[in-house]
C-alpha cells in the first residue's frame, strides 16, 4: 500500500490512517491522490472492516495547500480540477461500505474539516478547533463543505458558520452535531478504536455495508427512492449465508459465526 503522505497500520480488522504531511498535514494535490489510492485499496481489503483517519503531530489537517492556489490564478480549469480532486476524495470516503471514523486530534480547518465531514462518524479531542475559513481568502469551501455541512446542521446554521468563518471548539462543534463525541486528547484514539469495534463486532459485514449504503445514498434521494433502496438491500440479504446464520443463531440462542458472505 502506497503511504507517502500517510502512515497506515492495522489492529485486527481496524485500519488506522495517520495523515503525515508536516508541519500541518495540508491536503496537497499529491496527498489527496495518495489518500484516494489508500481508500481504494482499503475498499477491496477483506481484512479491513473499519477505518480510522487521524493526524500525525499537532494537526488533524489544516486544509488545502494554499501555495498550490497561486498557480491556478487566471486558470479556471485548473481550479476546477483542484475542486474535483478534493470532492472525489471526500465522496470516496463517504461512499465506503465500511465505517470510516475521523479522530480529530487537532485543528481541522478548511479542507481538513471537509475531509472529516466525509467520514461516517467524528470524534474530536477537547483541544481541537474546527472551521471553514475560506471566505477570508476570497474563496469558498469546495471539497463538499457547503453541501455536507448544510445537510448536517441545516442551511441557516451552515450559512452562519461559513459566512462568519468562525472557528469552533470541540464542544461547540458537538452542540451543532458536527462531531458526535469529545474526548480528552489521550483518550481520542482508544475511543475511536472502541467505537470502530462496536460498529463491526458481532456484525455481518454484508449487512453493515448495505446499511451504510442505505443511509448515505438514501439520504441524498427523496424518501420513496430511499425506501426502495432499503427494501432492495434487505431482500438481497436473504440470499446470503450470513443472514441464514444470524437468524439460526438467534433461534438456537448461540453466538453467530459470520463468514461475511
Amino acid at each position: 500500500m502506497i503511504d507517502t503522505f500517510a502512515n497506515v497500520s492495522k489492529e485486527g480488522t481496524i485500519t488506522i490512517i495517520h495523515l503525515d504531511n508536516p508541519p500541518a498535514n495540508t491536503l496537497s494535490s499529491a496527498s489527496i491522490e495518495n489518500l484516494r489510492l489508500i481508500f481504494k485499496e482499503l475498499a477491496e481489503d477483506k481484512e479491513t472492516n473499519a477505518i480510522i483517519i487521524t493526524g500525525s503531530g499537532r494537526f488533524f489537517a489544516a486544509g488545502a495547500d494554499i501555495k498550490e492556489f497561486v498557480s491556478a490564478f487566471g486558470q479556471q480549469e485548473k481550479a476546477l480540477q483542484m475542486a474535483e480532486a478534493g470532492q472525489a476524495l471526500c465522496d470516496e470516503i463517504e461512499t465506503m461500505k465500511k465505517p470510516v471514523i475521523a479522530a480529530i486530534n487537532g485543528p481541522a480547518l478548511g479542507g481538513g474539516l471537509e475531509l472529516a465531514l466525509g467520514c461516517h462518524f467524528r470524534i474530536a479531542s477537547s483541544t481541537a478547533i474546527l472551521g471553514l475559513p475560506e471566505l477570508k481568502l476570497g474563496l469558498l469551501p469546495t471539497f463538499g463543505g457547503t453541501q455536507r455541512l448544510s445537510r448536517i446542521m441545516g442551511q441557516a446554521k451552515a450559512l452562519q458558520l461559513i459566512l462568519t468563518s468562525k472557528q469552533l471548539s470541540a464542544d461547540e462543534a458537538q452542540q451543532l452535531d458536527i462531531i458526535q463525541l469529545v474526548t480528552e486528547p489521550e483518550e481520542l484514539l482508544p475511543t475511536a478504536k472502541a467505537v470502530a469495534q462496536s460498529f463491526v463486532d458481532g456484525k455481518s459485514m454484508t449487512s453493515v455495508s448495505r446499511t451504510i449504503e442505505c443511509i448515505i445514498q438514501g439520504g441524498k434521494d427523496h424518501l420513496q427512492k430511499g425506501l426502495e433502496l432499503e427494501r432492495t438491500r434487505f431482500a438481497e440479504l436473504f440470499l446470503t449465508e450470513d443472514a441464514k446464520e444470524g437468524v439460526q443463531a438467534f433461534i438456537e440462542k448461540r453466538q453467530t459465526n459470520f463468514k461475511h458472505s
